[in-house]
C-alpha cells in the first residue's frame, strides 16, 4: 500500500514538472504584459518615429529584439502622472536579455520602416508572441 502511494505521488510530481512552463517562457510572458502596459501610457503624438522590425526572417530574431530594446529606451511617458510607472516598466527592458543560438542577421535596425510608438509596441508584442511560440515548441519537442 505504501509503495503504491509513493509511486502515485512521484508520478503526480513528475507530471506537474513536465507541464510547468520554463522560467524563460514566464519571463517572455511578463515582458509581453509590460509591452501592453507601455502601450497605454506612452506618448504617441509629436514624438520621434521608431525603426520597427516586422516579420523578421528566421535567423534575425535576436537582431529584431535588440532593435526593439533600443527603441523602447526612446519612448516617452504620456504625461507626468504616469512617469514613475513608465520608468519602472522601462527598467524591465533595460535588464532583459534575449539569447539565441542564431547568428547575427545582415539587416540593421535602420533598415526597418519607422513607425509611431504605439505601432512600434504592437509589432514588439507580435515578436514576443513569436518568441514564446518558438520557445514553447522547442521545450515541447525536447520532452
Amino acid at each position: 500500500m505504501e509503495r503504491t502511494i509513493i509511486f502515485c505521488m512521484l508520478f503526480f510530481c513528475s507530471s506537474m514538472a513536465l507541464a510547468a512552463p520554463s522560467p524563460r517562457i514566464l519571463k517572455y510572458k511578463q515582458l509581453f504584459k509590460k509591452i501592453q502596459l507601455l502601450g497605454t501610457i506612452v506618448k504617441d503624438k509629436d514624438v520621434e518615429l521608431l525603426h520597427t522590425p516586422e516579420n523578421p526572417v528566421d535567423g534575425c530574431l535576436s537582431t529584431a529584439v535588440a532593435c526593439f530594446q533600443s527603441g523602447v529606451l526612446k519612448l516617452q511617458p504620456e504625461n507626468s502622472q504616469v512617469n514613475s510607472e513608465f520608468i519602472q516598466t522601462i527598467k524591465v527592458f533595460k535588464n532583459f536579455t534575449f539569447r539565441s543560438a542564431e547568428i547575427q542577421c545582415e539587416s540593421s535596425c535602420e533598415s526597418y520602416e519607422k513607425k509611431s510608438p504605439k505601432e512600434f509596441l504592437k509589432s514588439f508584442e507580435k515578436l514576443i508572441q513569436q518568441v514564446i511560440r518558438a520557445d514553447s515548441s522547442w521545450v515541447l519537442s525536447d520532452i
